[in-house]
């Protein structure tokens, strides 16, 4: 198993997404890339924290290439927006991979340069060490799930949801 820490604008979409994916076991969202230990939704939502929402997303790569994973990521956000994914504005929204040790920078690298071949402009998903990861809080878990018809969920996970079920059809885990 491995685990990728992915941060992409709301981490309902991510976690949404992802939890679709066969070979994906656990999807965790929480806060990572700041300087606040332990901080809440709320804090994080001020943009003062440093924090990004991200998922920690573990998966068997037997199952799942990592390429996959990686090209997901870039399928289901727009990794041209600086701070930003859409209306979602600051700082916890921005493009973002994690990387816990040299052989997740390279592919992290490599899917970013795939992803520039895909998007019309510049990417500008940052590439940074994996620092300190904090869980958020219970009812950011599996979101989507627990509020599928959430005006949030419906404007704008959906649509990333179906995005990703039709570019990735032989990934998506049966009904």
């Amino acid at each position: 198993m491995e685990t990728f820490v992915l941060a992409g604008g709301c981490f309902w979409c991510l976690d949404a997404v992802y939890r679709d994916l066969q070979g994906v076991s656990e999807v965790v969202s929480g806060y990572t890339g700041g300087a606040v230990p332990n901080p809440s939704y709320e804090l994080v939502c001020t943009g003062t924290t440093g924090h990004a929402e991200a998922v920690a997303v573990t998966f068997d790569p037997d199952v799942i290439p990592r390429e996959v994973i990686l090209d997901v990521f870039f399928t289901l956000h727009d990794p041209r927006q600086l701070n930003r994914q859409g209306n979602d504005v600051g700082t916890q929204y921005r493009s973002a991979m994690y990387y816990a040790n040299d052989e997740q920078k390279a592919l992290f690298e490599a899917a970013a340069e795939r992803a520039a071949d895909w998007w019309d402009g510049p990417i500008v998903t940052q590439i940074e060490p994996l620092g300190e990861y904090f869980d958020a809080e219970e009812y950011h878990q599996d979101f989507f799930a627990k509020n599928p018809n959430q005006g949030y969920c419906l404007a704008v996970a959906v649509p990333k949801v179906n995005k990703v079920r039709k570019s990735y059809a032989e990934y998506i885990k049966a009904a």
